[in-house]
């Protein structure tokens, strides 16, 4: 932010000066992503990787002289293809704060992982930490073994599409909408009305869609000890704390961010093991609690899932 002011500044003092031409950009660009250290001084490196705010595969828009940033989705393949190449990579940690988000959104980035982990032989460890819900439990689930703080809320498997009906509203206040189509459910799920049975019927159809490859990505992790049935009973939309995952067998173990770090270094054999995380310049990460928070506002919410249509199949907590 520091450095567009300083852009802006130059540009119109050059302009009071009387200079014809100026070359400064009020846009800078993204740069690629670099490593920076958290703690540790061996030649191994731990990475941590954020999954944090609402899972979207749309990018962030700067607004006026901001600068926009690359979607979740983006910075992940990111992160794993710069890993990949990192021979001192000994393991990865996926620090997961967010209530889920797009269902394509979250199945890219689990699919991402699930790639990584067949090109590169280090453990995946998720982390959840405040919250791992929904479409960020789904992408949990890639991971080698999930742990959770003892005061995470993680759970609400399953899928949801919400829309808003305004025909009401709009007919107070004299407005009126008309549609032109080619059939009559082109306009499925139209928040100018109400949708009707066979329309529901139609949604509930590909959500059972949806909620079945959730299911089946939970009974494909590693260590699951769940049936098709004992894992639709836990699998009703609840959220649990911690504890009842790991009694719900949804989780492998209640542990703190420093604990996971210092079993991988146990593991690996790296005791002294760097842990690592990526930025962008610009940017700036003191600890391995730096940047958890979910970034889960009203307008990124509403904003970064609905698109044009308003409406979305989500993998997605949404109290």
């Amino acid at each position: 932010m520091k450095l567009q002011i300083a852009y802006f500044i130059t540009l119109v003092m050059a302009i009071m000066s009387g200079c014809a031409f100026v070359n400064v950009p009020l846009m800078v660009p993204p740069s690629p992503l670099e490593e920076q250290v958290l703690e540790g001084d061996g030649a191994r490196k731990i990475l941590i990787i954020d999954i944090s705010g609402t899972i979207t595969e749309e990018e962030k828009t700067g607004g006026f002289l901001g600068k926009g940033a690359p979607s979740l989705v983006s910075v992940i393949r990111e992160s794993l293809r710069k890993a990949e190449q990192d021979d001192r990579l000994a393991a990865v940690i996926l620090r997961i704060n967010s209530p889920g988000g797009t269902i394509t959104a979250s199945d890219i980035i689990h699919h991402d992982l699930g790639e990584f982990k067949k090109r590169k032989n280090v453990p995946v460890i998720a982390c959840i930490m405040s919250t791992g819900a929904s479409g960020a439990y789904y992408i949990a689930t890639a991971a080698d073994e999930i742990t959770a703080h003892p005061t995470a809320v993680t759970g609400s498997i399953g899928v949801i599409i919400m829309k808003f009906n305004v025909e009401g509203l709009m007919g107070k206040i004299g407005l009126e909408q008309q549609t032109v189509k080619s059939g009559d459910k082109k306009d499925i799920m139209s928040p100018f009305r109400k949708a009707t049975p066979e329309e529901l019927a139609i949604g509930r159809e590909m959500i059972d869609q949806f909620y079945s490859r959730f299911l089946d990505v939970i009974l494909a992790r590693q260590g699951n000890r769940l049936s098709r049935d004992e894992l639709k009973k836990r699998a009703d939309g609840r959220i649990y704390t911690a504890q009842q995952a790991l009694d719900a067998q949804l989780i492998d173990r209640i542990a703190y961010l420093d604990d996971v770090i210092a079993a991988l270094r146990a593991k690996t054999g790296a005791g002294s093991a760097r842990v690592v995380t990526y930025y962008r310049p610009g940017s700036y990460k003191g600890s391995i609690y730096s940047g958890t928070a979910a970034r889960e506002g009203f307008v990124e919410l509403m904003g970064g899932f609905a698109g044009s249509s308003g409406t979305s199949f989500m993998y997605l907590w949404n109290p």
